[in-house]
This record gives structure tokens, C-alpha cells and sequence, in this order.
């Protein structure tokens, strides 16, 4: 399929899938202490299934290959998913090992959060054997970086259909090095700290040198510093009167960027910049309403 066409962007989106049970306090519990949470919601969570729900909401059609699995506690995550539009691939579906929880205190007064999960350690997912087809369906394809395996086959499979790759690099991750020559675009956090680098200007730089033609590093409330081919520069961060959560605000930001990015045939400065500019607005609405999905509301 052609991106650029008035349709509905179709994007894949491969990584990570947990349960994410989000609780407001007060303050993050000393040991032994207990504490009644203000508030509380349960939604499918991760960086992938985040920014593909984010990207249906935005009214693109979000594909997720990930590994859910069979336990009771997966009915949650594939409710919830399906709710938002997203059509899921599993690659554990058979599995009855609990799915990826993760507990997540967000404190109220500053919207900060604390997060223990364990992540894609769980499972290690090899390619489906229709991954060509599933890439060939979508135009733009967004990897987290988990699951590695998976993350660089189908990097691969996307450069070979013509397909443009987005990285959501939270994290240095092993294998992270082997992904890198299969990516377009790579947005990372302030924490996404390749060896060597100390700073925003290191990373993409180090980005650039390994294949990778258009990155950015975001910063929180602070400008988006970017870099493509030829020219460079930031990009400001819309002020939020006041944040209730940061949770989920970086996975957010990668899916409206991709559903931005989807309609560009050919990747330029200025589209880039546009992309992560709209994809900061989606981001900072998020931020003033508790959990992944009030703000949708």
C-alpha cells in the first residue's frame, strides 16, 4: 500500500504489551507503609500498545504484534485493546504464563511516577511467518526496541517493502546496536544513552553515524532537540498548566508522531518538524489527566 493517500494510515506497531494498574497517591509508600490510592485505572499499557492506541484514536488504522498470552489477566489487556481500535497479533497466544504487570504510583502533587514490571523478559518471540504480509499491509512501521528479535526482523522486512521504521528508544537495550541500520526515524528519551554518549548532541550524533537519517531527543517540558540529513534544531514543548501524569506521555508522543509520519511519502525537514510538533500537542494533553486514556475523553 501507498502512503500519502487521503485514506486511513495503517500502521504496525511490535513490541511491548503489559497490564498496566495505575494507582494516584499521595507520595510513593516508605517501606511498611500503606497507603489508600486517590484513584485508580487498569488499561493495556507498554510503549507499543500505547502508541497504537494512540494512533487509532487518531484515527489511523493500528495494527500490534506483541505477546499477550492465554492467563485470565490477558482478557484485560485484549478488552482494552480492542476498545481502542487496535488489532492484535499474538505471538504468545497460547501461553498461560501470567502477561507483563506493571505497577505504576503516580504522586499527585507533581504527576511523577514510579513504575516495577517486568517487561518483555517473559517471552522471547521469533517472527511470525506472515510477517512480510503484516508489513506489506501497513505503511509505516514503529518498533519499542523490546523483543528484540522480533523488533529487528521485522526493521528488515519493513526496509525491503519500502516501508518507513520508527524507533521509540526509551532505553539502551543489547541488541539495540543490530536494530539501528534498519531505522528512519529515531525518537529517544533523555534516558536512551548509547555507549560513549553523555549528552542530546552525542546521542544524535551516534544515531546518525549508525544509520539512522532523522532523530530527536525529547526532554520533557524542555524543547525537542532533532537532527535530520542536512540541518537541525528544537522543537518547543506546549506548557501544561498543570501535570497530573507523565505516565505514558513518551509512548503517546511516538504514536501520534508516527500517525504524522505515515503520510509522508518522502521524509524532510520540515515535515519532521511539523510531525513532532503535532506529536508534542497530542503528548502534553496527555499529561493533564491521570492515566493512558482519560485524555482521550
Amino acid at each position: 500500500m501507498e502512503a500519502g493517500t487521503s485514506r486511513q494510515p495503517e500502521g504496525l506497531f511490535v513490541g511491548l504489551c503489559t497490564l498496566d494498574v495505575i494507582q494516584l497517591v499521595e507520595h510513593v509508600p516508605a517501606p511498611d507503609e500503606k497507603l489508600t490510592a486517590r484513584e485508580q485505572t487498569v488499561a493495556a499499557g507498554g510503549p507499543a500498545a500505547n502508541a497504537a492506541v494512540t494512533f487509532a484514536h487518531l484515527g489511523g488504522a493500528a495494527g500490534l504484534l506483541t505477546a499477550i498470552g492465554a492467563h485470565p489477566l490477558a482478557l484485560a489487556i485484549t478488552a482494552d485493546l480492542d476498545r481502542a481500535g487496535v488489532t492484535v497479533s499474538d505471538l504468545a497466544s497460547r501461553s498461560t504464563d501470567p502477561p507483563a504487570v506493571s505497577s505504576i504510583m503516580v504522586t499527585a502533587s507533581s504527576g511523577q511516577r514510579a513504575v516495577a514490571s517486568t517487561n518483555a523478559t517473559g517471552h522471547r518471540l521469533a517472527p511470525p511467518r506472515n510477517l512480510d504480509a503484516l508489513v506489506a499491509a501497513c505503511d509505516i512501521v514503529q518498533l519499542d526496541g523490546h523483543h528484540m528479535e522480533l523488533a529487528t526482523a521485522t526493521a528488515r522486512a519493513a526496509r525491503a517493502a519500502g516501508r518507513h521504521t520508527v524507533l521509540d528508544a526509551g532505553s539502551w537495550k543489547p541488541g539495540t546496536q543490530n536494530l539501528l541500520p534498519w531505522i528512519d526515524v529515531a525518537v529517544c528519551s533523555a534516558d536512551f544513552r548509547p555507549p560513549g554518549t553523555r549528552s542530546p548532541t552525542d546521542t544524535l550524533r551516534f544515531l546518525q553515524q549508525h544509520g539512522v537519517a532523522w532523530t530527536a531527543v525529547t526532554r520533557g517540558e524542555r524543547p525537542i532537540v532533532w537532527a535530520g540529513p542536512d540541518s537541525g534544531g528544537t522543537v518547543e514543548v506546549p506548557t501544561v498548566p498543570v501535570v497530573a501524569d507523565t505516565l505514558g506521555a513518551g509512548d503517546i508522543l511516538h504514536g501520534a508522531l508516527t500517525h504524522h509520519l505515515a503520510a509522508q511519502r518522502q521524509l524532510t525537514a520540515q515535515g519532521f518538524v511539523q510531525a513532532l510538533h503535532a506529536a508534542a500537542l497530542v503528548a502534553s494533553r496527555a499529561c493533564a489527566s491521570f492515566g493512558t486514556r482519560a485524555w482521550m475523553r
